[in-house]
């Protein structure tokens, strides 16, 4: 199996909260995550990130830290690359891929329904970015 990446998705804080993203298409339709999807022929995992952050919210985001790469599908199909920033620009506009979205603080967690792991991951964002969750 090929460890590289071939997804990513970036967790958005601002002033302790996260940004989440409740899929409106399948995989994970209705589920709230963050955003990101596949990797397009001849660009990088970060690039990627970037531009599926750019495409579902319409947020510039500048500056993404590694986080951690998860095994996700069937056989692990998809490898996803999670990355984390509080530097972003721009006007959160979702793209029809996208339900709804909400900036998320520990107590609102447990409420939502998320993907798998999403409250490990986002504890390993926070500590990415040296704050805590």
């Amino acid at each position: 199996m090929n460890d590289q990446p071939n997804a990513a998705s970036v967790g958005i804080v601002r002033h302790g909260k996260i940004l989440l993203i409740k899929r409106a298409l399948a995989p994970y339709q209705n589920l709230w995550t963050f955003p990101g999807g596949r990797m397009d022929p001849g660009e990088t995992i970060e690039q990627c990130a970037i531009r599926e952050v750019q495409e579902e919210l319409a947020l510039t985001v500048r500056n993404p830290r590694h986080v951690v790469t998860q095994a996700l599908g069937r056989d692990g199909t998809y490898r996803l690359a999670v990355y984390t920033t509080t530097d972003y620009i721009g006007t959160i506009r979702p793209s029809d891929e996208i339900a709804d979205h909400k900036w998320a603080d520990p107590g609102m967690l447990l409420a939502l329904r998320t993907t798998s792991r999403l409250d490990d991951v986002i504890t390993q964002c926070f500590r990415v970015l040296g704050q805590n969750w």
